[in-house]
């Protein structure tokens, strides 16, 4: 299991579960206690480490497109493209924009004035939700980090689309139906997980205030901060024979 895209899961479960456990179990412990109580660091806490881990996951599945473009494509140059050096420094690329975009947006974010009060209708701390307690003049000091956020999550889109278009060309060329049908039921479910992740995360930032209700807004946060974590590892990891066998020869050794 020592090659690319394993080093690339690994990476993708560990922001899973950080992006899970930021936001899910303080829920979940408010829901028990029936309170909805969150402090004012803990709020700026969990926004920042959710901004972080939910960006640098979207930086690793961009690699991982052009992980399986080079393994489909440009077979003959896998070793030299993607040895473990260069995977190490994409990744911590990927960790590098993640940890800038957080901190830049959570600053500019709790820089702001908050006038409308300090209740937020949302089961975690959402810049979206923040911004409605604060001053509408103020509210425009936040456009154009937003901008930032979709100019960066429009590249990536682009690139693994761009990626992917290539990956279906080299695959309609293959020979072999089941080759074609194992490259298919690994792409597709890996563009379901990405095209949901951008769209809810896209209408949950951007929808015009008209449109907004307590019941979509929770609907498009769950969309785009607990389903794509959740269906990562099914996606991923239960439909590799491999890593089931790593699995099961782990049980049978611990047992």
């Amino acid at each position: 299991l020592h090659t690319p895209m394993y080093f690339f899961l690994l990476n993708l479960a560990l922001l899973d579960l950080g992006c899970i456990s930021t936001t899910v179990p303080k829920a979940m412990a408010n829901s028990i206690w029936d309170s909805r109580a969150i402090s004012y660091s803990g709020c700026a806490a969990q926004i920042f480490f959710f901004l972080f881990l939910i960006s640098t996951e979207y930086c690793l599945l961009t690699i991982m497109a052009y992980d399986r473009y080079v393994a489909i494509c440009k077979p003959l140059h896998y070793g030299s493209l993607l040895g473990s050096r260069a995977c190490a420094q994409m990744a911590a690329a990927a960790g590098g924009s993640g940890f800038l975009y957080a901190l830049l947006h959570t600053a500019n974010t709790f820089s702001l004035p908050l006038c409308q009060g300090n209740a937020l209708d949302q089961f975690f701390c959402e810049i979206p939700q923040i911004l409605k307690l604060s001053c509408s003049d103020s509210y425009l000091r936040e456009i154009w980090v937003l901008m930032v956020g979709i100019c960066f999550a429009s590249g990536c889109f682009v690139f693994i689309v761009f990626s992917y278009v290539q990956i279906f060309s080299a695959v309609l060329r293959m020979l072999s139906v089941q080759g074609r049908h194992k490259a298919f039921s690994t792409c597709l479910p890996h563009l379901f997980v990405v095209s949901l992740f951008v769209i809810s995360g896209f209408f949950a930032y951007l929808k015009p205030l008209s449109f907004s209700s307590p019941t979509l807004d929770l609907v498009m946060a769950v969309l785009y901060s607990v389903v794509p974590p959740t269906l990562n590892p099914l996606i991923y990891s239960m439909r590799n024979k491999e890593l089931k066998s790593a699995v099961r020869k782990g049980i049978s050794w611990t047992f």
